[in-house]
């Protein structure tokens, strides 16, 4: 025996209208058993709701029943049978409900294309003038703690110390001595024809000098520390753990952005010098194995025609680029959000800054020294 509160209806269909006639209750609890043959019905003519049958109603069961009366006719349906809340309820649901789907702009054409521009290079300023702002306050926390260093956190500086630079040092080292090998293979390919093998000591020296060692330091720090200092300082805010910070009175710039400046600052030198010598090493190498340049003379011919001024002009990148990986990673991180994706995104991006922005200063110094004359 069929239990009398469960929804049923039956559709009367003829030349002039259609008659929906429900009964049983339509409520949130028992509206999912009429809701797939509901989905099913068709009808164009004009629509009548027969609720003589209804029980109970609520906006559940008033949502199902108007959508499909949308759904068998477009004009407004007829009402008819004794109940007490069904022409008001339904009728307020009617009002609130917009079963139209939104209408999604074309994309392609010129307009869309400027739209997409104009858009992005008002993001573009935007995140310009965000980092100018950080960096001020940035420099200026820096100087306030440096010119008193008893405010300091020395024990967090010599952490990220050791996290980011002398855990580092291994893989700087390894990827440099390789890259060193590979410039001194291609400056041997290229040589050889010209009978010109010996020359490969000047390439080495002012490539690894120059440009090359401190270049993979900072990609490599842009990679590994850039990524590490976006998650721990991100995390730290999905925890909250940056509002208990303020609550009790500490500074987040004071307590997590000054220390991993400062540390990379003084780390960064120290890893490119070691990334130089690797990579020296490397051309070394090949100079012995591959071309008979006897190890000492390979480094007599690099200390007499490799002036150095280069090794200064490689090494004075070195602070730079360490202050901006350490900047942008600390500002991704505290604009991380309080999802999982919203990390994953700042982590990202926060890489991809890093490494764009130590090609782009790279460039500049590459140039202030061309004019120079350096």
């Amino acid at each position: 025996m069929a239990n009398p509160n469960t929804p049923e209806f039956a559709l009367e269909t003829s030349d002039e209208q259609t008659v929906l006639r429900v009964s049983g209750d339509w409520t949130v609890r028992t509206v999912q058993i009429v809701d797939e043959d509901l989905r099913a019905l068709e009808s164009g003519a004009g629509v009548t709701l027969d609720v003589s049958g209804l029980g109970q109603l609520d906006t559940a069961g008033a949502f199902v029943i108007d959508r499909t009366l949308r759904q068998l006719s477009d004009a407004p349906a007829d009402i008819v049978g004794d109940h007490r809340n069904a022409e008001n309820l339904i009728g307020q649901v009617h009002a609130v409900t917009d079963v139209d789907e939104p209408k999604r702009p074309a994309h392609g054409g010129l307009v869309d294309m400027l739209e997409r521009t104009g858009r992005g290079f008002m993001n573009m300023l935007s995140e310009s003038r965000d980092m100018l702002a950080f960096l001020g306050e940035t420099l200026v926390t820096t100087f306030r703690l440096v010119l008193t260093p008893w405010k300091l956190r020395w024990t967090s500086i010599v952490s990220v110390l050791e996290e980011a630079g002398l855990d580092a040092m291994p893989i700087i080292a390894f990827l440099s001595f390789f890259v060193g090998m590979v410039v001194a293979f291609i400056g041997a390919t290229t040589l050889r024809d010209l009978g010109s093998e010996i020359f490969v000591v000047e390439l080495i020296g002012f490539a690894m000098l120059r440009e090359l060692g401190v270049m993979m330091t900072g990609i490599v720090l842009a990679g590994r520390t850039n990524s590490s200092f976006t998650a721990q300082i991100g995390t730290m805010k999905m925890r909250q753990e940056l509002d208990a910070m303020q609550t009790l009175g500490l500074k987040p710039m004071d307590v997590l952005v000054a220390p991993r400046i400062l540390a990379m600052v003084v780390a960064t030198p120290v890893l490119a010098f070691v990334g130089t010598i690797a990579g020296i090493a490397g051309g070394v190498m090949v100079g012995w194995m591959a071309l008979d340049i006897n190890p000492a003379l390979f480094l007599d011919r690099l200390q007499s025609n490799v002036p150095l001024d280069q090794f200064w002009v490689g090494m004075s990148k070195a602070p730079v680029f360490g202050f901006v990986v350490a900047l942008i990673a600390c500002r991704q991180g505290l604009n991380v959000g309080g999802s999982v994706q919203s990390l994953g995104s700042k982590t990202t991006t926060s890489v991809v800054q890093a490494i764009f922005s130590i090609i782009v200063i790279d460039a500049l110094f590459a140039i202030f020294y061309m004019e120079m004359g350096i």
